[in-house]
């Protein structure tokens, strides 16, 4: 096949929704099947690749992020559904977190802050600009709910729905390697962890080590996304009203 017959391929199947669904999943197998090849190093993550893979491919071939997303609207529409299915995991640690619950609000409480406050000052000393510092204030946060936060506060949601997957992202592949080195062992510990700082991102990882920390992890990322819309716009009209 020419190049001129490939190139009229593409541009026919770029416009069917089909395509863009299509395309994601087969990056993500793809990422998938190398994260499987490097006996599940974080480096390699899934979702970097298949992110990695897509933006190459739409760059290469001009195809406009609205077209590809017809398609992919589908997988981002599966986000609702699979977020709700997390209360079965935690609905089987029923137990495990009455028993955790004064540790649990602590922690989400200390971690939503510290999540934003550290990403503010260091942003603060590099010379930030105000709405720079409002866009990645929610950035531990799920995409939505942090888009809508900053939104709020004055950002910028469109650079910060880019820092909350960077933030995930960099979470997912460093966190259980930071973990180890703290020696940190305990399963609900370190899923929990996960969740307040990478949000659902995170939340996967967890799941593909330990079921515990799965649960863990998503109960955090739940009580993080509330814990922050809370406060974050309540504090920041407090110090930068």
């Amino acid at each position: 096949m020419e190049p001129a017959d490939i190139t009229q391929l593409w541009v026919y199947l770029s416009t069917k929704p089909l395509t863009g669904l299509t395309l994601t999943l087969v990056a993500y197998s793809l990422g998938f099947w190398l994260y499987e090849k490097s006996n599940r190093n974080p480096v390699c993550n899934p979702v970097v690749i298949a992110i990695a893979l897509i933006a190459f491919l739409l760059r290469a071939t001009g195809t406009p992020y609205a077209t590809y997303f017809e398609g992919a609207q589908f997988v981002h529409f599966l986000l609702g559904p699979a977020t709700v299915a997390l209360a079965v995991p935690l609905f089987r640690q029923l137990d495990t977190l009455k028993r955790a619950l004064p540790v649990i609000v602590f922690g989400v409480l200390f971690g939503s802050l510290m999540a934003s406050a550290s990403t503010i000052v260091l942003a603060w000393a590099l010379g930030a600009a105000p709405d720079t510092l409002a866009s990645l204030a929610p950035k531990s946060v799920t995409t939505p709910v942090a888009m809508g936060i900053a939104e709020q506060i004055g950002g910028i949601p469109a650079l910060t729905a880019v820092c909350v997957i960077a933030t995930g992202i960099v979470g997912a592949t460093m966190g259980p390697m930071v973990m180890n080195l703290a020696r940190l062992t305990d399963w609900r510990a370190r899923g929990f962890a996960m969740g307040v700082a990478a949000h659902g991102i995170g939340t996967a990882r967890a799941f593909q080590v330990n079921q515990t920390a799965g649960a863990f992890s998503g109960l955090a990322m739940g009580l993080n996304t509330l814990a922050t819309a809370l406060t974050i716009p309540f504090l920041w009209g407090w110090f930068f009203g």
